[in-house]
């Protein structure tokens, strides 16, 4: 885990100061942000591989950072607060934290979650190489889908670059209803196009897996976006 980032977004500066101590201690590189729109802005600058994240912070709440963050990317969350009930632990969880640590709490047990959140994350993205889906294959490695024809070889698909990312995303996330404003931003982030682009996308993405008789797994949810049909 040596040299791996990790941004701790907290806005008491004594406690920052004392996990940023024992996190650079295990050898990791710490970067501290003391309010959420900091947080959000170091975590596209910065990359960090986990983020150490308060719940109650000025300018923007750790819940907003969280979302944030899960538009933009996978990036492992662990978050941190003083309020320990199971509503607000399910809440975290579900807006897309990987771990939950309630405060008062151990440097030591924060440092640890933290190994074992890396750990975890490490080995999914290890073995999420090829996404499949019946005949449909992409190869996130090599950013290739193909369908496998009866001989058992693969025929290539013709995707933009902004096809592929969507293919990707709803495949790896099939159970999700994406919405537009969140497949946009994960495709073309730096891009002012308008959320609607999507759906020409969408059409074009269908066009082309109906040529090789992969029907109907770009489902439409209504009032939402998209999502992948399981």
């Amino acid at each position: 885990m040596s040299g791996k980032r990790i941004l701790v977004v907290e806005d008491d500066a004594d406690s920052a100061s004392v996990l940023e101590a024992y996190l650079q201690r295990d050898g990791f590189e710490v970067a501290i942000a003391a309010d959420g729109q900091r947080a959000v802005e170091m975590h596209s600058r910065w990359e960090p591989d986990l983020v150490l994240l308060d719940v109650m912070l000025p300018k923007l709440s750790g819940t907003d950072v969280l979302s944030a963050i899960r538009r933009s990317g996978d990036t492992p969350v662990i978050m941190l607060t003083a309020v320990g009930d199971e509503p607000e632990k399910v809440g975290a969880l579900r807006y897309g934290a990987d771990d939950y640590v309630v405060k008062p709490c151990s440097p030591k047990e924060v440092v640890a979650r933290v190994h074992a959140v890396l750990r975890r994350t490490s080995v999914a993205e290890k073995s999420v190489k090829r996404l499949r889906h019946g005949a449909l294959i992409v190869d996130l490695d090599a950013v290739v889908a193909s369908v496998e024809n009866a001989q058992g070889g693969e025929v290539i698909l013709d995707l933009t670059p902004t096809e592929f990312n969507l293919l990707a995303i709803l495949l790896k996330a099939p159970t999700k209803a994406f919405t537009r404003v969140e497949l946009l931003e994960a495709c073309l982030p730096d891009s002012d196009a308008l959320e609607r682009v999507v759906d020409a996308h969408i059409h074009n993405l269908r066009r082309k897996l109906a040529q090789h008789e992969i029907l109907n797994v770009l489902v439409t949810v209504r009032a939402v976006g998209y999502r992948f049909r399981s």
